[in-house]
C-alpha cells in the first residue's frame, strides 16, 4: 500500500519532506510523543467515524456478509488516514510520513495481537512515549513511583515521554525532591499515611509551625526574628539601603523604596522642597524651604529678556522669554503681529460686466471702422477682412445677446 493516495498537496508534500530531512526538524522527545498521541487519537476517531457511517444498519447478516471485508480493507484505512492530520499540522505529516510502514503492518497484522495502537505505535515501535509515571529514554521510573508520581503534589519532568529530567515540579505550598513535604512559608497542618496538607505561615515568615505571627522559626529576607516573631528591617536606617543621587529611602513591609527628591532639591532627607539639603538652581532658601526664584520680578527682567519687543515669563526653577503682546516672533525676533497689506487694485477691478460689453462694443467697434476706412479705398484684402470682422461681430453681439437675455429671464428680469 502507498500513501501517495492521500489527497495531500504536492507543494506541501514537498514541504513537508524538506522539512522532514532537516535537522533536529522534530523538535523535543517531549513534543514528539505529544504529535503521536494526536495522530493516534484522530486516527481513533476516524475509525469511530467510518464504522457510524458504514454499520450500524440493524440488518447484521447483511453487514456480516457485504462489509465484514471492509472493516481490514486497505481502502478504510486511506478514509481514516485522509483526515488523520490537519493541512497545516507539519508535525503530524511529518511523522505520519516517517511511520507509514508501520502503521501499515499494524493494520493488516497486528491489530488483533495488539489493539491499543497508541502503545504498539508510540511506545512499543518508535519509542517515542513511555507509560504513566515514567519518563526519559529508558522510561525510568519518576520520583515517588507510578502510581504516586511526586506523591501527587506536584509533576514528574517527562512523565510519559522519552524526555525530561525526572524532577519534580511541586504544587504550591510543597516542596523537597518528592513533594512529600511543605515549601517555605508553609507548615504541615495534617498529615497521614497517604496525604499531606500544607498551609500557609504568617506573611512574614520564612517557616513556621502554625499560622500565628508567633510560630516563626524563619523570617522572610527584610525581616528578623525576635522572641518568635518576624519585625521589619528598617532598611533606611542602616546600610542596607541603596538608593541613587538625588534619592530617599522610604521603608516598607519587608523591604524599602528609593523615591526622587523634589525639583527644588540638590539632595534630601524626605519627601517636599522643605526636605531639601540644598537648594537647585532656580531655587533659594526661605526658611526651611527651598522655593522658586522669580527671575521676571523687580529689576531682574531687565537683565536676562533683553532683545526688543521681548518680556520675561516666570516657570518653576527657571523663565523663558516670550513675544510681548501684539508682537510673534519670526527668524529668532519678536515683530509686530499686523495684518497683511491688502494688494493694490488694478485698473478694470471693479469694472461691472456690462461696462465690459460697452469697452468690448467700442473696441470692436473702432477696428470696424479703421477696416471700412481702408476698404473703401477699394483693397480688396481690406474688404475681406471687413466683411469677415462685421460677420464676426454679428455673431458674437447676438451670442452675448442671447446669454444676457437668458440670463435675465431665469432671474426673472
Amino acid at each position: 500500500m502507498a500513501f501517495s493516495r492521500m489527497k495531500v498537496p504536492p507543494a506541501l508534500l514537498f514541504f513537508l519532506l524538506l522539512f522532514y530531512w532537516m535537522p533536529n526538524s522534530g523538535g523535543s522527545q517531549q513534543d514528539t510523543c505529544q504529535t503521536c498521541r494526536s495522530l493516534v487519537d484522530s486516527f481513533n476517531k476516524g475509525l469511530e467515524r467510518t464504522q457510524r457511517e458504514n454499520f450500524g444498519g440493524g440488518n447484521t447478516a447483511w453487514e456480516e456478509e457485504k462489509l465484514a471485508k471492509y472493516a481490514n480493507s486497505e481502502t478504510r484505512l486511506l478514509e481514516v488516514l485522509e483526515s488523520v492530520c490537519s493541512t497545516s499540522d507539519f508535525a503530524c505529516h511529518q511523522l505520519l510520513e516517517q511511520s507509514e510502514d508501520h502503521v501499515e503492518h499494524w493494520w493488516f497484522h497486528e491489530q488483533q495481537r495488539y489493539p491499543d495502537f497508541f502503545q504498539w505505535l508510540c511506545m512499543d515501535t518508535l519509542k517515542l512515549c513511555c507509560p504513566s509515571g515514567m519518563y526519559g529514554p529508558d522510561c525510568q521510573t519518576c520520583p515517588g513511583g507510578t502510581e504516586k508520581p511526586c506523591s501527587g503534589y506536584g509533576q514528574c519532568d517527562g512523565e510519559g515521554t522519552r524526555g525530561g529530567t525526572g524532577l519534580c515540579m511541586c504544587q504550591t505550598g510543597y516542596g523537597g525532591p518528592f513533594c512529600s513535604e511543605c515549601g517555605d512559608g508553609y507548615y504541615e497542618a495534617a498529615r497521614n499515611d497517604s496525604h499531606l496538607v500544607c498551609a500557609e505561615c504568617y506573611r512574614a515568615c520564612g517557616r513556621c509551625s502554625g499560622p500565628e505571627d508567633t510560630s516563626c522559626l524563619r523570617c522572610k529576607r527584610g525581616w528578623m526574628l525576635h522572641n518568635q516573631r518576624c519585625i521589619d528591617i528598617d532598611e533606611c536606617g542602616t546600610d542596607m539601603a541603596h538608593c541613587r543621587n538625588n534619592q530617599f529611602c522610604v521603608n516598607t513591609e519587608g523591604s524599602y523604596e528609593c523615591r526622587d527628591c523634589a525639583k527644588a532639591c540638590i539632595g534630601c532627607m524626605g519627601a517636599g522642597p522643605s526636605r531639601c539639603k540644598k537648594c537647585n538652581k532656580g531655587y533659594q532658601r526661605d526658611g526651611v524651604k527651598c522655593l522658586d526664584v522669580d527671575e521676571c520680578a523687580g529689576e531682574v527682567e531687565e537683565l536676562v529678556c533683553t532683545a526688543a519687543n521681548e518680556v520675561c515669563e516666570n516657570t518653576e526653577g527657571s523663565y523663558r522669554c516670550v513675544c510681548a503682546e501684539g508682537h510673534l516672533r519670526k527668524e529668532g525676533i519678536c515683530v509686530e503681529d499686523k495684518p497683511p497689506d491688502a494688494p493694490e487694485k488694478g485698473f478694470f477691478d471693479d469694472i461691472t460686466d456690462d461696462e465690459v460689453v460697452v469697452l468690448q462694443q467700442m473696441f470692436f467697434g473702432a477696428i470696424i471702422c479703421a477696416l471700412a476706412t481702408l476698404a473703401a479705398k477699394g483693397d480688396m484684402v481690406f474688404t475681406a477682412i471687413f466683411i469677415g470682422a462685421v460677420a464676426a461681430m454679428a455673431g458674437y453681439w447676438m451670442s452675448e445677446r442671447s446669454d444676457r437675455v437668458l440670463d435675465g429671464f431665469m432671474k426673472g428680469r
